[in-house]
């Protein structure tokens, strides 16, 4: 039973090991959402590459270019790190893996000759058209323990959070005003 003068507030978790008697703020990892998002995100994008990795010898950031130029042909590398949110030295090295094994072209822009601009090749499409459906079918299994509700709330929380992170960088709770 909880007693009446004390107020009604949660207990910090203890903190281990030789700090322990010191004051500190307390980050509970495994619940901490950015991290769990990290290694979900990790964990289904280390088992789907395996699929792919072993048929085509594919690495992720492969994979990535490829199924953004399989929906955007006639993209930038630039245009295909923003779409995939990857670094543009990783995306750097998967163009040019891909265009030394023929998957993907560079060509110039019709408009602009100082543009280059990148497209699957006829072989990059087949490989394409056989791992895009396998992506898929490693995505309906993972929500198959979701109903179709939930994984609709799902995809409406993943939009809201996605357009939130924009707002990580502003009014910050560390930061003190200098108004």
């Amino acid at each position: 039973m909880s007693d009446p003068s004390q107020p009604d507030t949660p207990s910090a978790p203890s903190i281990d090991g030789p700090h322990a008697d010191h004051h500190h703020a307390v980050l509970e990892l495994e619940r901490f959402l950015p991290y769990r998002l990290s290694v979900l995100s990790n964990r289904v994008s280390q088992t789907i590459a395996g699929l792919y990795e072993q048929r085509f010898g594919l690495a992720i950031t492969e994979w990535r270019v490829m199924a953004v130029l399989g929906r955007f042909a006639d993209l930038s590398a630039g245009e295909v790190a923003e779409r995939t949110a990857m670094d543009k030295v990783a995306v750097s090295r998967a163009v040019a893996k891909l265009l030394e094994r023929g998957l993907i072209q560079r060509d110039t822009h019709g408009d602009d000759r100082r543009r280059s601009v990148l497209a699957l090749s006829e072989v990059g499409y087949s490989v394409y058209d056989e791992v895009a459906p396998m992506t898929l079918e490693c995505e309906r299994r993972l929500l198959t323990e979701l109903t179709d509700e939930e994984a609709e709330q799902l995809s409406r929380l993943m939009d809201k959070l996605s357009d939130g992170v924009g707002h990580m960088t502003g009014s910050t709770p560390w930061k003190q005003s200098t108004e």
